[in-house]
């Protein structure tokens, strides 16, 4: 059969349509990149805040609209809403034949066969007045985050992720993930070096490990110093330009990891950190270990440890109870810090969250006029410092054709990750080097707010 494959959600999600895409194929099947020639849609669902739901659902129904006009006969869908929601998706959405959660993606092949029929068990999702207190994983752990299974790239073929752990074992207030995706389960060592080779075989030169706190890797299993084990073995790996991390939490980030990713010549010094919040007392209803103070600190080790690295977070702003002052506080910190890459979100009030029982006191036009406000202030502080960096030789890794225009190419710097950062812009699309996945010097020509024009050399 045909079958087409929707993603939605982080690239934690994407990896597992990978999988279930590689799976489908070993099955037999073939893929189509046309809804409407599909025999059977998977749609593999995100349910992190209210607008990803949203548009889970928006796309699960454009995709049960296919089953009256297209070829579709069987309608898959998968993922967090998926986990959260099997029973409520079912009885509202008829079309919707099989329903798999966040530790079924083995089961895939059945689903789409017609085999794996809705699951009728307990929801995850929890009442508000009753929240989990210890969320336990939906599933054991499935066997395709331990061994190498059939992969289908949904990213270009020169960059890869790589989930090295599942779950989490922080206890946010504002976040479901725990309830959906279980607590924190890392691979082995071996099993994540053996994928990055395979990978690299296969044309990728950029990999990024990935989890839901990556500097945690390897406590669960007793291994406090895995992760800059880790690191140095991929840095010996033939073929692999760049490493990458993404998702690294702030009480987890120890002397010997920044030590290792100064050392390890393949791993970027590209340092993620979602810190939320830089008020203490916004901080303590988040559920969030640290203080604003102790950020500060941790950001100049960082700094110090790590020369020329590039620093990302993201925050939250119009959280329950957050107060002009400290609002403030958090602007004044990223005046202070200057982060290279910066993404602000508004609260979004999640049932089965402990927020959920917080009442909802920012207003929304003031959640969106202080989100307005961050971004403004993040887009002063980058602007000047492209505008510094105009003349500065860089490397560079080619990405391809810019979607605006295929004569326009682009790329990106090593502190700038696929998806979610700015990008360059090539000044020069005749060059020979300028091939997906080569990484050559160039001369830094221009800025474009975010965005940085690059010539070849």
């Amino acid at each position: 059969m045909k079958i087409g494959f929707v993603s939605l959600g982080c690239p934690k999600n994407l990896v597992d349509s990978e999988v279930m895409m590689g799976l489908s194929q070993e099955g037999g099947h073939t893929l189509t990149s046309n809804p409407a020639e599909a025999d059977v849609l998977v749609v593999n669902t995100c349910a992190f805040i209210d607008s990803a739901k949203e548009e889970s659902v928006n796309t699960i129904l454009e995709l049960a609209e296919l089953k009256k006009t297209g070829s579709c006969t069987r309608l898959v869908v998968t993922g967090c809403l998926g986990e959260r929601y099997r029973d409520e998706l079912k009885a509202q959405i008829p079309e919707i034949d099989a329903v798999l959660g966040t530790g079924e993606v083995p089961e895939i092949v059945g689903a789409i066969e017609g085999v794996a029929k809705i699951r009728k068990i307990p929801l995850t999702l929890i009442p508000s007045q009753s929240p989990i207190p210890n969320p336990q994983p939906p599933r054991s752990l499935p066997t395709y985050l331990y061994d190498a299974e059939p992969r289908v790239f949904a990213t270009p073929r020169h960059f890869a992720y790589i989930k090295v752990a599942e779950g989490c074992d922080y206890k946010c207030s504002f976040c479901i993930i725990p309830t959906l995706r279980g607590h924190y389960r890392s691979r082995p060592v071996e099993a994540i070096v053996r994928e990055a080779r395979s990978l690299a075989e296969r044309g990728v030169r950029e990999v990024i490990l990935i989890s839901q706190d990556t500097t945690f890797y390897g406590r669960d299993r007793g291994e406090g110093a895995a992760l800059p084990r880790l690191l140095r073995e991929l840095n010996e790996i033939e073929g692999i330009d760049w490493i990458r991390l993404l998702y690294l939490y702030p009480t987890t980030i120890t002397d010997d990891i920044l030590d290792a990713m100064a050392e390890c010549e393949k791993v970027v010094k590209y340092i993620d950190l979602p810190l939320q919040h830089a008020a203490d007392g916004v901080l303590r209803r988040m559920k969030r270990p640290g203080t604003g103070a102790g950020y500060r600190k941790l950001l100049a080790r960082i700094r110090e440890r790590v020369p020329g690295v590039t620093l990302r977070t993201t925050f939250i702003v119009g959280f329950p109870g957050e107060t002009d002052q400290e609002f403030a506080a958090l602007r004044d910190f990223v005046r202070e810090v200057r982060f290279d890459h910066m993404g602000v979100f508004t609260y979004s009030h999640e049932e089965g969250t402990t927020a959920h029982d917080l009442t909802d006191d920012v207003a929304a036009r003031v959640k969106q006029k202080r989100r307005n406000a961050l971004m403004a202030e993040q887009k002063r502080i980058v602007g000047r410092a492209q505008r510094r960096r105009v003349g500065a030789q860089v490397e560079v890794m080619v990405d391809g054709p810019s979607p605006e225009h295929e004569l326009v190419w682009r790329g990106r710097l090593a502190g700038q990750a696929p998806d979610i950062d700015p990008v360059v812009y090539f000044t020069d699309t005749d060059v020979e080097t300028l091939r997906p996945g080569a990484v050559f010097p160039a001369e830094i020509v221009g800025s474009r707010e975010y965005d940085l024009v690059v010539r070849p050399l």
